[in-house]
């Protein structure tokens, strides 16, 4: 006499399944991370013994107690969580403001005007680094925050921030800006009160692009920055040494793992709302 499975067992057994699969997937991607971490507890010596073992066979806190000695890394994080920050909010207020100039307003040449900023996206930030170093020097924001802010708002970068917005505003429906006008409202009122307020996944997308290059700028700073105390954590990174110039691979180790975890913590708080904002603008992979 054959038994038949029910339901609710069949989905049981599926679901197990299904996680097993996805733990075991995610073994390539989260070994790198626990390697990280646990290794900032090693002897430097250990760091690349062969075979590789995950945990220390010494513990020793001797490298993650140089993290905050040899750089004044605790200034330099907070340096480069302002700095996001800061970019964040501009890269959002900027971007939104032209996005939604592109896609509701007509003025002579806008689509002239939109396709010669869109090609900004193919030229690579190296290639404009020398006339943007030159006008900087003669500002006198040299070993300043000022460029580290302003190129990425204003910069070739901003151009995927003015993309997304304008797409999403695009997608709004014209009745919403009637509607607003016969309630007396202008265009500022009608981009603060209306479209802004729908705007939440185009929002979310730039904010998390431009915190996150933000976060992990290294070319900027590498060329216009000179003090450690204005370095970002991502150039501080590179500079910790021993008295013969040999990185201090534990110490260095350990100080990425901290740097890690702002970028952990945003995708994992905001990585559907990122994906949402992605795939309502046009930016499906």
């Amino acid at each position: 006499m054959r038994s038949e499975t029910s339901p609710s067992t069949r989905r049981i057994v599926s679901r197990v399944v299904l996680y097993v699969l996805l733990i075991a997937l995610s073994i390539p991607f989260v070994y790198p991370l626990l390697w990280m971490v646990l290794s900032a507890f090693k002897p430097a010596n250990e760091i690349f013994a062969i075979p590789p073992t995950l945990f220390p066979n010494d513990w020793t806190l001797e490298g993650v107690s140089k993290i905050f000695t040899v750089m004044p890394f605790a200034r330099q994080y907070l340096n480069s969580l302002y700095i996001a920050a800061i970019v964040t909010v501009g890269s959002v207020l900027v971007g939104s403001l032209a996005g939604y100039a592109f896609a509701r307003i007509r003025f002579p040449l806008s689509g002239k005007v939109f396709l010669v900023l869109m090609s900004g996206m193919f030229i690579p930030g190296e290639v404009a680094i020398i006339p943007i170093f030159r006008w900087v020097a003669e500002l006198g924001w040299m070993n300043t925050h000022w460029p580290l802010i302003l190129i990425p708002i204003f910069g070739p970068g901003a151009v995927v921030s003015v993309f997304i917005f304008r797409q999403f505003f695009l997608s709004l429906p014209g009745e919403l800006e009637e509607a607003g006008r016969l309630d007396g409202l202008g265009r500022l009122g009608i981009f603060a009160r209306i479209a802004m307020p729908l705007a939440g996944p185009a929002i979310s997308a730039v904010a998390i692009m431009k915190f996150l290059a933000a976060f992990n700028m290294y070319f900027e700073p590498l060329i216009f920055l000179r003090s450690e105390e204005l370095f970002p954590v991502s150039l501080a990174l590179t500079r910790y040494q021993d008295g013969y110039g040999e990185p201090i691979y534990n110490t260095q180790i350990g100080a990425t793992a901290l740097t890690v975890i702002p970028v952990i913590i945003v995708f994992l708080f905001a990585q559907r709302q990122f994906v949402e904002g992605l795939s309502r603008t046009g930016l499906k992979g």
